[in-house]
Protein backbone atom coordinates (compact mmCIF):
# COMPACT_ATOMS: atom_id res chain seq x y z
CA UNK A 1 0.00 0.00 0.00
CA UNK A 2 1.14 3.52 -0.73
CA UNK A 3 1.20 6.54 1.58
CA UNK A 4 -1.76 8.05 -0.25
CA UNK A 5 -4.09 5.08 0.23
CA UNK A 6 -5.80 6.63 3.24
CA UNK A 7 -6.66 9.71 1.18
CA UNK A 8 -8.33 7.56 -1.47
CA UNK A 9 -10.27 5.79 1.27
CA UNK A 10 -11.31 9.04 2.94
CA UNK A 11 -12.57 10.38 -0.37
CA UNK A 12 -15.70 8.29 0.39
CA UNK A 13 -18.18 8.41 3.25
CA UNK A 14 -17.91 5.31 5.45
CA UNK A 15 -20.96 3.09 4.70
CA UNK A 16 -20.79 1.43 8.14
CA UNK A 17 -23.80 2.62 10.18
CA UNK A 18 -21.74 2.29 13.37
CA UNK A 19 -19.15 4.69 11.93
CA UNK A 20 -20.68 6.86 9.16
CA UNK A 21 -17.54 8.99 9.02
CA UNK A 22 -17.95 11.67 6.34
CA UNK A 23 -15.48 12.09 3.49
CA UNK A 24 -12.28 13.73 4.70
CA UNK A 25 -12.37 12.16 8.17
CA UNK A 26 -10.91 8.86 9.43
CA UNK A 27 -13.13 6.00 10.62
CA UNK A 28 -14.22 6.00 14.25
CA UNK A 29 -14.84 3.31 16.85
CA UNK A 30 -18.06 2.75 18.75
CA UNK A 31 -16.48 4.59 21.68
CA UNK A 32 -15.84 7.71 19.65
CA UNK A 33 -12.13 7.18 19.04
CA UNK A 34 -10.17 7.33 15.81
CA UNK A 35 -10.07 3.72 14.56
CA UNK A 36 -6.70 2.02 14.20
CA UNK A 37 -7.67 0.95 10.67
CA UNK A 38 -10.33 1.87 8.16
CA UNK A 39 -13.46 -0.26 8.02
CA UNK A 40 -13.44 -2.93 5.33
CA UNK A 41 -16.69 -1.71 3.76
CA UNK A 42 -15.08 1.68 3.27
CA UNK A 43 -11.68 0.85 1.81
CA UNK A 44 -13.23 -1.68 -0.56
CA UNK A 45 -14.94 1.22 -2.28
CA UNK A 46 -11.48 1.91 -3.73
CA UNK A 47 -10.99 -0.58 -6.58
CA UNK A 48 -7.22 -0.85 -6.08
CA UNK A 49 -7.77 -1.84 -2.43
CA UNK A 50 -10.73 -4.18 -2.93
CA UNK A 51 -8.70 -7.31 -2.14
CA UNK A 52 -6.62 -5.79 0.66
CA UNK A 53 -7.04 -7.29 4.12
CA UNK A 54 -6.76 -3.99 6.00
CA UNK A 55 -5.76 -0.35 5.55
CA UNK A 56 -4.18 1.16 8.69
CA UNK A 57 -5.03 4.67 9.80
CA UNK A 58 -1.89 6.83 9.37
CA UNK A 59 -0.20 8.50 12.37
CA UNK A 60 -1.30 11.88 11.02
CA UNK A 61 -4.88 10.95 11.92
CA UNK A 62 -3.83 10.06 15.51
CA UNK A 63 -5.47 6.64 15.85
CA UNK A 64 -6.81 6.07 19.35
CA UNK A 65 -7.44 9.77 20.03
CA UNK A 66 -10.86 11.36 20.39
CA UNK A 67 -12.53 11.46 16.96
CA UNK A 68 -13.43 14.82 15.48
CA UNK A 69 -14.95 15.59 12.11
CA UNK A 70 -12.47 17.08 9.66
CA UNK A 71 -13.31 19.34 6.70
CA UNK A 72 -14.52 17.58 3.61
CA UNK A 73 -12.01 17.55 0.73
CA UNK A 74 -12.56 20.29 -1.81
CA UNK A 75 -14.17 19.07 -5.02
CA UNK A 76 -13.00 20.49 -8.34
CA UNK A 77 -15.31 21.00 -11.29
CA UNK A 78 -16.30 17.46 -12.26
CA UNK A 79 -18.53 18.20 -15.23
CA UNK A 80 -17.81 15.36 -17.71
CA UNK A 81 -16.11 16.38 -20.94
CA UNK A 82 -18.22 13.85 -22.86
CA UNK A 83 -19.97 10.49 -22.58
CA UNK A 84 -18.73 7.10 -23.79
CA UNK A 85 -20.50 3.72 -23.74
CA UNK A 86 -18.40 0.58 -23.64
CA UNK A 87 -20.03 -2.76 -24.41
CA UNK A 88 -19.33 -6.23 -23.04
CA UNK A 89 -20.67 -9.55 -24.34
CA UNK A 90 -20.01 -13.06 -23.04
CA UNK A 91 -21.00 -16.62 -23.89
CA UNK A 92 -20.36 -19.50 -21.49
CA UNK A 93 -19.05 -21.98 -24.09
CA UNK A 94 -17.36 -21.82 -27.49
CA UNK A 95 -20.46 -23.36 -29.07
CA UNK A 96 -22.74 -20.53 -27.98
CA UNK A 97 -23.21 -17.62 -30.37
CA UNK A 98 -22.56 -14.01 -29.43
CA UNK A 99 -24.60 -12.65 -32.36
CA UNK A 100 -27.71 -11.72 -30.32
CA UNK A 101 -25.67 -9.83 -27.74
CA UNK A 102 -23.48 -8.07 -30.31
CA UNK A 103 -26.48 -7.03 -32.40
CA UNK A 104 -28.25 -5.76 -29.29
CA UNK A 105 -25.25 -3.65 -28.29
CA UNK A 106 -24.78 -2.25 -31.79
CA UNK A 107 -28.48 -1.42 -32.08
CA UNK A 108 -28.14 0.51 -28.80
CA UNK A 109 -25.40 2.59 -30.39
CA UNK A 110 -22.43 0.96 -28.66
CA UNK A 111 -19.41 0.89 -30.95
CA UNK A 112 -16.56 -0.20 -28.64
CA UNK A 113 -17.37 -3.77 -27.61
CA UNK A 114 -15.29 -6.37 -25.75
CA UNK A 115 -16.43 -9.98 -26.02
CA UNK A 116 -15.29 -13.44 -24.97
CA UNK A 117 -16.44 -17.03 -24.56
CA UNK A 118 -15.77 -18.04 -20.98
CA UNK A 119 -17.75 -19.34 -18.00
CA UNK A 120 -19.14 -16.80 -15.56
CA UNK A 121 -17.56 -18.93 -12.82
CA UNK A 122 -14.07 -18.18 -14.15
CA UNK A 123 -12.15 -16.00 -11.72
CA UNK A 124 -10.36 -14.16 -14.52
CA UNK A 125 -12.24 -12.82 -17.55
CA UNK A 126 -9.59 -11.04 -19.67
CA UNK A 127 -11.94 -9.13 -21.97
CA UNK A 128 -14.08 -7.90 -19.09
CA UNK A 129 -10.93 -6.73 -17.32
CA UNK A 130 -9.92 -4.83 -20.48
CA UNK A 131 -13.36 -3.20 -20.72
CA UNK A 132 -13.28 -2.07 -17.08
CA UNK A 133 -9.69 -0.82 -17.38
CA UNK A 134 -10.57 1.23 -20.46
CA UNK A 135 -13.63 2.61 -18.69
CA UNK A 136 -11.52 3.68 -15.71
CA UNK A 137 -8.91 5.32 -17.92
CA UNK A 138 -11.55 7.24 -19.85
CA UNK A 139 -13.32 8.30 -16.65
CA UNK A 140 -10.01 9.48 -15.18
CA UNK A 141 -9.58 11.70 -18.24
CA UNK A 142 -12.85 13.47 -17.44
CA UNK A 143 -15.23 11.54 -19.71
CA UNK A 144 -18.47 10.06 -18.35
CA UNK A 145 -18.50 6.30 -19.03
CA UNK A 146 -21.21 3.63 -18.96
CA UNK A 147 -20.57 -0.11 -19.22
CA UNK A 148 -23.37 -1.58 -21.34
CA UNK A 149 -24.30 -5.30 -21.28
CA UNK A 150 -27.07 -7.20 -23.09
CA UNK A 151 -28.38 -8.56 -19.75
CA UNK A 152 -27.01 -8.96 -16.25
CA UNK A 153 -26.43 -12.72 -16.59
CA UNK A 154 -23.69 -11.98 -19.11
CA UNK A 155 -21.86 -9.92 -16.50
CA UNK A 156 -22.35 -12.05 -13.41
CA UNK A 157 -24.82 -13.17 -10.76
CA UNK A 158 -25.44 -12.77 -7.08
CA UNK A 159 -22.56 -11.62 -4.91
CA UNK A 160 -20.14 -11.50 -7.86
CA UNK A 161 -22.44 -9.14 -9.78
CA UNK A 162 -23.00 -6.92 -6.75
CA UNK A 163 -19.25 -6.77 -6.02
CA UNK A 164 -18.37 -5.82 -9.60
CA UNK A 165 -21.12 -3.21 -9.69
CA UNK A 166 -19.84 -1.71 -6.45
CA UNK A 167 -16.34 -1.40 -7.94
CA UNK A 168 -17.79 0.38 -10.96
CA UNK A 169 -19.72 2.73 -8.71
CA UNK A 170 -16.54 3.50 -6.73
CA UNK A 171 -14.86 4.47 -10.02
CA UNK A 172 -17.92 6.55 -11.01
CA UNK A 173 -18.66 4.28 -13.99
CA UNK A 174 -22.29 3.81 -15.01
CA UNK A 175 -23.90 0.41 -15.57
CA UNK A 176 -26.68 -0.36 -18.04
CA UNK A 177 -28.46 -3.57 -19.01
CA UNK A 178 -30.39 -3.66 -22.28
CA UNK A 179 -32.64 -6.63 -21.41
CA UNK A 180 -33.66 -8.94 -18.57
CA UNK A 181 -34.88 -8.43 -15.00
CA UNK A 182 -32.40 -5.60 -14.40
CA UNK A 183 -33.04 -3.78 -17.69
CA UNK A 184 -32.12 -0.12 -17.59
CA UNK A 185 -29.50 2.05 -15.90
CA UNK A 186 -28.86 1.26 -12.24
CA UNK A 187 -27.42 2.69 -9.09
CA UNK A 188 -25.31 -0.29 -7.93
CA UNK A 189 -25.46 0.96 -4.33
CA UNK A 190 -29.28 0.95 -4.35
CA UNK A 191 -31.31 -1.58 -2.35
CA UNK A 192 -33.37 -2.70 -5.36
CA UNK A 193 -30.28 -3.51 -7.41
CA UNK A 194 -28.66 -5.41 -4.51
CA UNK A 195 -31.77 -7.52 -3.90
CA UNK A 196 -32.27 -8.36 -7.59
CA UNK A 197 -28.59 -9.23 -7.99
CA UNK A 198 -28.79 -11.59 -5.01
CA UNK A 199 -31.96 -13.21 -6.38
CA UNK A 200 -30.23 -13.83 -9.72
CA UNK A 201 -27.58 -15.81 -7.89
CA UNK A 202 -30.23 -17.81 -6.00
CA UNK A 203 -31.92 -18.58 -9.34
CA UNK A 204 -28.82 -20.35 -10.65
CA UNK A 205 -28.43 -22.38 -7.45
CA UNK A 206 -32.14 -23.28 -7.61
CA UNK A 207 -31.82 -24.54 -11.20
CA UNK A 208 -28.70 -26.50 -10.29
CA UNK A 209 -30.39 -28.14 -7.29
CA UNK A 210 -33.48 -29.05 -9.31
CA UNK A 211 -31.30 -30.54 -12.04
CA UNK A 212 -29.39 -32.69 -9.55
CA UNK A 213 -32.67 -33.82 -7.96
CA UNK A 214 -33.94 -34.81 -11.40
CA UNK A 215 -30.79 -36.81 -12.08
CA UNK A 216 -31.09 -38.67 -8.79
CA UNK A 217 -34.75 -39.43 -9.47
CA UNK A 218 -33.91 -40.75 -12.96
CA UNK A 219 -31.12 -42.95 -11.61
CA UNK A 220 -33.50 -44.37 -9.00
CA UNK A 221 -35.81 -45.40 -11.87
CA UNK A 222 -32.93 -47.10 -13.65
CA UNK A 223 -32.40 -44.46 -16.30
CA UNK A 224 -28.90 -43.41 -17.37
CA UNK A 225 -27.87 -39.76 -17.22
CA UNK A 226 -25.69 -38.06 -19.77
CA UNK A 227 -24.67 -38.99 -23.29
CA UNK A 228 -24.67 -42.40 -24.92
CA UNK A 229 -22.71 -45.04 -23.02
CA UNK A 230 -19.25 -45.76 -24.39
CA UNK A 231 -18.53 -48.78 -22.20
CA UNK A 232 -19.56 -52.40 -22.66
CA UNK A 233 -18.90 -55.78 -21.09
CA UNK A 234 -15.81 -56.40 -23.25
CA UNK A 235 -14.26 -53.09 -22.17
CA UNK A 236 -15.04 -53.86 -18.52
CA UNK A 237 -13.45 -57.29 -18.77
CA UNK A 238 -10.26 -55.87 -20.28
CA UNK A 239 -10.18 -53.03 -17.73
CA UNK A 240 -10.43 -55.51 -14.86
CA UNK A 241 -7.56 -57.52 -16.36
CA UNK A 242 -5.38 -54.42 -16.72
CA UNK A 243 -6.19 -53.29 -13.18
CA UNK A 244 -4.86 -56.57 -11.85
CA UNK A 245 -1.54 -55.59 -13.45
CA UNK A 246 -1.51 -52.44 -11.27
CA UNK A 247 -1.84 -50.06 -14.23
CA UNK A 248 -3.05 -46.52 -13.55
CA UNK A 249 -6.47 -45.40 -14.75
CA UNK A 250 -4.82 -43.27 -17.42
CA UNK A 251 -2.76 -46.23 -18.71
CA UNK A 252 -5.81 -48.48 -18.68
CA UNK A 253 -7.77 -45.94 -20.71
CA UNK A 254 -4.98 -45.77 -23.32
CA UNK A 255 -5.20 -49.54 -23.78
CA UNK A 256 -8.94 -49.48 -24.50
CA UNK A 257 -10.93 -48.33 -27.55
CA UNK A 258 -14.57 -47.28 -27.82
CA UNK A 259 -16.38 -49.53 -30.30
CA UNK A 260 -19.68 -47.70 -30.82
CA UNK A 261 -21.32 -44.29 -30.97
CA UNK A 262 -19.91 -40.92 -31.98
CA UNK A 263 -16.67 -41.60 -30.12
CA UNK A 264 -16.01 -44.89 -31.90
CA UNK A 265 -12.27 -45.47 -32.34
CA UNK A 266 -11.29 -43.10 -29.50
CA UNK A 267 -9.90 -43.96 -26.08
CA UNK A 268 -12.25 -43.58 -23.12
CA UNK A 269 -11.32 -41.04 -20.45
CA UNK A 270 -9.76 -42.01 -17.13
CA UNK A 271 -12.92 -40.73 -15.43
CA UNK A 272 -15.04 -43.13 -17.52
CA UNK A 273 -12.82 -46.05 -16.52
CA UNK A 274 -13.01 -45.04 -12.87
CA UNK A 275 -16.80 -44.86 -13.00
CA UNK A 276 -17.09 -48.19 -14.81
CA UNK A 277 -14.83 -50.01 -12.34
CA UNK A 278 -16.50 -48.38 -9.35
CA UNK A 279 -19.96 -49.44 -10.53
CA UNK A 280 -18.65 -52.97 -11.08
CA UNK A 281 -17.12 -53.13 -7.60
CA UNK A 282 -20.31 -51.78 -5.98
CA UNK A 283 -22.45 -54.30 -7.86
CA UNK A 284 -20.12 -57.16 -6.88
CA UNK A 285 -20.11 -56.06 -3.22
CA UNK A 286 -23.92 -55.83 -3.21
CA UNK A 287 -24.27 -59.31 -4.71
CA UNK A 288 -21.84 -60.70 -2.12
CA UNK A 289 -23.84 -59.22 0.77
CA UNK A 290 -27.05 -60.78 -0.56
CA UNK A 291 -25.41 -64.21 -0.74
Amino acid sequence: MSDGDFQRVEANDCPMSSCAAPAGSPCRTGKGRVAAQYHTARFRLVSSLAKTLNVPTPPARKPGSVWIELPRPSVADTTPAGHARIGYARASTVRQSLDTQLNSLKTAGVTRIFHEKISTRAKQRPELDKAVTLARDMRASGIAVTLVVHEHKRLGRGIDLAALAEQLRADDIGLEFLNGELQGSHDPSGVVFTVLAALSGMEREYIRDRTLEGHESARARGKSIGGAAVTDSAMLSMALHLREQNLSLRDIALQLVITKGKKKGQHPSAATILRMLREHDEATASATRKD
